[in-house]
């Protein structure tokens, strides 16, 4: 009996102790098998389907590709839609120089005809800067009578400002213009009343009815202007001048279009002497007119910089050898190096121009540069001697022309060698001016504009057309600078602020580390699409002055002391100025019809030199508002990246050979492996995609489109039964499909347009044209473009896109339908209040989107379908419709999952959003329909979530994760994870997913980045200036005591920006994790005092400005393994060599990750997908600028090269002569020198 009871107890205890083995096991020795590979399995395949079934319901994703089943499914023809859209471009370009042509005729002929016309002073015009609309008050009239001006010699001049009718105008972005006068404006460094300048302004007022007609025949022109060689530029239709900046920056002279338009290309080497004479304000002024003459040039010209004193060396030692092209980041490179110049020793002209002849000339023989005028530009406060033999070997080799010009720059007061240097510009047909002024500067470099335009006057016959870079509508390319100033001042002020608040604590390292991620953040926004500047390109001709002799009046030096005016008559080759128009990037976009590309397709124009004129990756903008130090000069390799695995600016040949064909103008098409970023670039897609490009002809550019090989092939088309013509026909009432108010269509694309009339939305004019359609007699145009004048009151329509746009209509039209969502249904009222669903959205191919909004009661709550309309309006152009569709291919029963990147910092509700792409199949060919999709309260999944687990994830020795397919988390027991980046919450793991290749990483290059460099205040001309820097440190010893008292009296004053306890005290910022504590700190928070403690602050709260920089970053992206039965998830947890278990969701881009925590974390592993600098081991002299020169890639040079005249020589004016000024007091010191010494 004893033996049977210890018998039982015994398999009693064995059987306990089995269980406990297969349930429990020994967490010390085995800790990982807590997870239950089988129960992970259930969690994710009940989520999993639960969620499929709830978007199957709210979408109702049958109905809607049912509905779709009278469409056909055609082959795109690529090359085909190319030609056409290339043919669209050009046609509406022509219109443009037709426009700008007719402005270039009627001014030379103006000018001509009023060439006796006597200036008026008080010639009364509207100025853009000072003109009056009805009701502002006029300025009172200056009392007593103004000073004598002592420049003119003359009372200054008061004219009052003229009164205009100026009203909002949606083509010109709604700023007020008025259509019957222009307005003109004048640069400060410009006196409007000089007699030159007044006289144009009279006779170019002429030109109004030419811009009235102008735009009379094509209603789509943007801005018309005359640019005059005198500084103003006339502008129609007249408007008020917008101020970027509290200084008018502007110079239409300085400007991209009228620098091209007025000279043909050229390579220009700068020599600026470097003689101990250039110091103190000569070193300032030479340095200003350096800076100039590089703000004249353009991506079609070509310049290097040297300096000379004994030896001849570059300013930026990496282009010794060379010329540069004169985008703007060299042009930037060129200015920073002409900063840090310093004056040593006696100058050495003749080795300087060798140097500059040698190098003009190799460039030429070598067919490198602009191959076409050259110059040599001689900065320096007078010359020895006049270098004859070094001309006379180098440039006068076949008399009497000259191939490369000289223009020179005499810099100081009190200069004797004037002669020399002028012989040098006068015998090598250049030009001389005299500086002693920086305020004098501009108006004396663009000097030698004329000078260069000489040979096209002189062809009298010969108008360029000239289609400028991509540039935005700014005032000044040094805006960027500025506003970056300013931002940083705002800086400072917030961190002073801020320190006032929470005191030593935000020199804490974890505060100091949030600070500086979250600026950093914000300078990693760079959206594509921005309403703060408009993108444009502009055409213009130049416009010549038709005489050909002219009575000019002119100092003439009779003897040494004695100089006398005299008035003579002479040859003349003059330019008068520049006309053009601007054409937005935006109207370029909107021929080009994105509809026929589909999806995830899209076009882009490439320039002679390579650069995008537009791209879907061109992010020309950084921090939300501040243009990039070299936005305009974007290569198209830089934003079309292979997917190749090469490293950075390792271009591969296949790539480097299609962009050769495309600069050449040719025609081809190629099909590629690329990888495509979105979403912020957190996102990545490899993809195929096709390429087509062609020229469009008589213009630089060539234009390319891209489609994805894989659904891009196909497209979807209407038969002939659907036509608009014939369902109106049979009575269907064209507005009806288009009911209620829960339907929009995409706000960019050219649907229908009317050549004189707007409308407030693109909906209401949709509606017009529909009602249109339906009268009799309705004819569909033949272009997209704008019509011919005798067509000027036609409508302008895209009729396949309107054919598929109202098929759309009619098939989706129950799906915004409030009765058809409204079922009695217990099972779809559970779903939609469990889910907490908010809205229900359809977007088509044609661009129209639908929805319908979900209420947790019978009255309406405004807001939610509001919210949604307005952020997701553009259909295949939304993340979610793109992302529909390449899920697709992985698996077609499925929905696309996604939660904000920001969304555990958010304090609102966060809401998912899911989409499922519906295709349509024919023949064995697919296309992409439409997009269903709805948004649910991400609180309702967690709350599912954690229904299906149970608190299996909510205790202590399991984290459990919902990450999308590019590893983001969407649901975590931590909900301020929620939208961050896996990477930075747990590396280790995400790490492991990488090796058992359950995700891959991608590198993405970005190289439009914009880096940032300290700025060296120590750039001193000369040790002269020394003393001026010690006063300039106690200064800032000064600056630095005064901010010590501010703070401390802040503390006292209650009240003051309290509000920034707010703004700083977030404590779910997204950032990686801070570094260590360094010992300093610790020590400085420690019990010790003294001054050192309490002013420790201060170099953290001082404004360390930096300045813009470009460079190229990198992101490491991820994306899963589409390898379907992926053996990864059919793998166990195994102790802590593998501490998770990992398992995809089906019907959707989502994974569960269980991960177990007993196991010991590496907490120093970090992955981001924050871009990091690229290291390409600089040199301590080089940079980005030089390795890419290093690496230039191929141009097509500009069709147009006018740099000789045989005419030319006959043309005499090269300058005035200089004057010598006695300072006495110079001459006494000298004296008093020469005695001590």
């Amino acid at each position: 009996m004893a033996w049977s009871r210890l018998l039982a107890w015994w398999r009693l205890c064995l059987g306990l102790l089995s269980v406990l083995v297969c349930l429990a096991p020994c967490v010390n020795l085995q800790p990982a098998e807590n997870i239950n590979y089988n129960l992970v399995h259930s969690w994710a395949d009940k989520l999993g389907t639960e969620l499929f079934h709830l978007g199957d319901f709210i979408t109702r994703r049958k109905e809607v590709q049912e509905s779709f089943k009278d469409a056909k499914v055609v082959s795109r023809n690529g090359a085909s839609i190319v030609d056409s859209m290339a043919k669209e471009i050009e046609m509406m370009m022509d219109l443009k120089v037709s426009a700008v042509r007719r402005i270039m005729d009627t001014a030379e002929n103006t000018a001509l005809s009023h060439q006796n016309d006597m200036a008026d002073k008080m010639f009364s015009y509207y100025s853009a800067k000072e003109m009056l609309e009805p009701g502002d008050p006029v300025p009172p009239i200056p009392t007593p009578a103004p000073d004598m001006d002592k420049d003119i010699g003359e009372p200054l001049i008061y004219v009052q400002p003229k009164v205009v009718v100026l009203e909002p105008r949606p083509e010109f972005h709604n700023t007020p213009v008025n259509f019957s006068v222009s307005s003109v404006h004048v640069p400060v460094n410009v006196f409007d009343r000089a007699p030159d300048v007044i006289k144009a302004i009279q006779w170019s007022e002429n030109l109004d009815q030419i811009f009235r007609d102008n735009y009379k025949n094509d209603p789509t022109l943007s801005w018309q202007f005359f640019g005059s060689s005198t500084g103003f530029m006339r502008q129609f239709p007249a408007s008020k001048w917008r101020k970027d900046v509290p200084v008018d920056l502007y110079d239409c002279r300085l400007r991209s279009w009228y620098m091209e338009a007025a000279t043909s290309p050229k390579d220009i080497v700068i020599l600026m002497d470097g003689s101990g004479s250039m110091l103190g304000q000569r070193l300032d002024i030479a340095k200003h007119v350096v800076n100039t003459i590089l703000d004249t040039l353009g991506t079609n010209d070509f310049v290097n910089i040297f300096t000379f004193d004994k030896e001849v060396s570059p300013v930026v030692g990496c282009f010794e050898e060379t010329l540069i092209q004169a985008n703007l980041g060299n042009i930037r490179e060129l200015k920073e190096g002409i900063e840090s110049f310093k004056p040593k020793s006696i100058a050495n002209y003749t080795a300087a121009l060798t140097k500059a002849f040698e190098l003009l000339e190799d460039t030429k023989l070598s067919s490198r540069g602009a191959q076409c005028n050259q110059a040599i530009m001689i900065i320096g406060d007078g010359a020895p001697e006049n270098n004859r033999e070094v001309f006379e070997l180098h440039n006068w080799r076949d008399p009497p022309y000259k191939p490369v010009r000289v223009f020179t720059y005499l810099i100081g007061k009190e200069v004797a060698n004037w002669d020399d240097i002028r012989w040098m510009a006068c015998e090598n047909q250049g030009y001389y001016v005299h500086l002693s002024d920086t305020a004098e500067v501009r108006e004396m470099v663009l000097n030698y504009i004329p000078v260069m335009a000489r040979p096209l006057v002189l062809g009298r016959h010969d108008h360029p057309v000239i289609w400028s870079q991509v540039y935005a509508d700014i005032e000044d390319t040094k805006l960027s600078d500025y506003l970056w100033d300013i931002n940083q001042c705002e800086y400072q002020k917030a961190d002073v602020l801020e320190y006032w608040q929470v005191h030593d604590r935000m020199l804490e390292p974890n505060e100091m580390h949030r600070r500086k991620y979250r600026r950093m953040k914000e300078t990693w926004n760079q959206p594509v699409d921005s309403n703060v500047y408009q993108f444009m390109t502009t055409v213009s001709m130049p416009i010549y002055d038709r005489r050909e002799n002219a009575n000019i009046t002119e100092e003439v030096l009779i003897n040494e002391a004695l100089w006398e005016l005299q008035t003579r008559e002479t040859r003349i080759a003059n330019i008068l100025g520049v006309a053009g128009t601007d054409v937005p990037i935006n109207e370029i976009k909107k021929l080009l019809s994105p509809f026929t590309l589909g999806v995830n397709g899209y076009a882009f124009i490439v320039t002679n030199n390579g650069y995008v004129l537009f791209h879907p990756d061109f992010r020309p903008i950084f921090q939300g508002y501040i243009l990039k130090p070299s936005y305009n000069s974007v290569d198209m390799i830089e934003v079309e990246l292979l997917d190749d695995d090469r490293p950075a600016r390792d271009f591969n040949p296949v790539l480097m050979t299609i962009r050769d064909s495309i600069i050449n103008q040719s025609t081809g098409s190629k099909w590629m492996l690329v990888k495509n970023h979105f979403d912020e670039m957190k996102r990545v897609a490899r993809i195929k995609r096709q390429y087509y490009w062609t020229a469009i002809k008589k213009t630089p550019f060539t234009l390319v489109i891209s489609y994805p090989e894989q659904y891009g092939v196909s497209h979807m088309d209407i038969r002939a039964d659907q036509e608009i013509h014939r369902i109106s026909i049979k009575g269907t009432n064209l507005r009806s499909v288009f009911s209620g108010k829960r339907w929009k269509i995409h706000p960019d694309w050219l649907y229908c347009k009317h050549s004189n009339r707007t409308f407030k939305t693109p909906e209401i004019e949709l509606l017009y044209f529909l009602e249109r359609m339906s009268e009799p007699g309705w004819r569909w145009p033949g272009s997209r473009s704008a019509m011919p004048p005798e067509h000027a009151a036609a409508m302008f329509c895209d009729r396949q896109l309107m054919q598929a746009l109202v098929f759309d209509a009619r098939v989706t039209e129950g799906f915004s339908n409030t009765t058809s969502f409204n079922s009695k249904d217990d099972k779809g009222n559970e779903f939609k209040q469990r889910f907490g669903v908010t809205v229900a959205f359809l977007a088509t191919h044609s661009g129209l989107t639908r929805w319908h909004e979900f209420h947790s009661n019978a009255a309406e709550e405004s807001g939610v379908g509001e919210t949604f309309s307005q952020n997701n309006t553009r259909a295949i152009d939304e993340i979610w419709y793109k992302r529909a569709v390449d899920q697709h291919f992985v698996r077609e029963e499925s929905f696309v999952y996604s939660v904000p990147f920001d969304a555990g910092e958010s304090n609102s509700e966060i809401l998912v959003t899911a989409s499922h792409a519906v295709f349509h199949n024919e023949g064995g060919k697919t296309a992409p329909a439409a997009v269903v999709g709805f948004q649910f309260q991400h609180s309702a999944l967690y709350k599912l979530f954690h229904n299906i687990t149970g608190n299996a994830c909510a205790v202590d020795d399991k984290d459990c994760y919902i990450l999308d397919n590019n590893g983001y988390v969407v649901i975590s027991t931590r909900v301020h994870e929620t939208g961050r980046f896996f990477g930075e919450v747990n590396g280790a793991i995400m790490k492991r997913l990488l090796e058992e290749n359950v995700y891959k990483q991608v590198t993405v290059y970005d190289y439009q980045a914009v880096c940032f460099e300290s700025k060296n205040d120590n750039n001193a001309s000369s040790m002269l200036l020394s003393p001026i820097f010690h006063l300039l440190g106690v200064g800032k010893w000064l600056l630095h005591t005064a901010l010590w008292y501010i703070v401390q009296l802040l503390q006292w004053a209650p009240g003051v920006s309290s509000h920034y306890a707010d703004m700083y005290g977030d404590s779910n910022d997204t950032e990686p994790p801070p570094p260590e504590p360094h010992p300093e700190h610790h020590a400085r928070n420690g019990n010790g005092h003294g001054k050192k403690d309490e002013d420790h602050w201060l170099r953290y709260l001082t404004l360390h400005r930096t300045r813009l920089k470009p460079c190229d970053m990198k992101r490491e992206l991820y994306t899963l393994f589409k390898e379907k039965d992926n053996v990864v998830y059919n793998m166990t947890a195994h102790a802590c060599e593998r501490p998770f278990v990992v398992l995809p969701i089906p019907y959707s881009n989502l994974i569960l990750l269980v991960i177990d925590q007993l196991c010991p974390r590496d907490g120093t592993v970090v992955l981001t997908v924050n871009p990091q600098p690229i290291d390409y081991h600089f040199s301590v002299n080089d940079s980005l600028a030089c390795y890419k020169q290093a690496r230039e890639f191929n141009r097509m040079r500009p069709h147009s090269c006018i740099s000789r005249h045989a005419n030319e020589s006959g043309i005499k004016l090269c300058g005035k002569a200089c004057s010598i000024y006695v300072n006495l007091g110079l001459l006494l010191l000298c004296h008093i020198l020469s005695r001590w010494l």
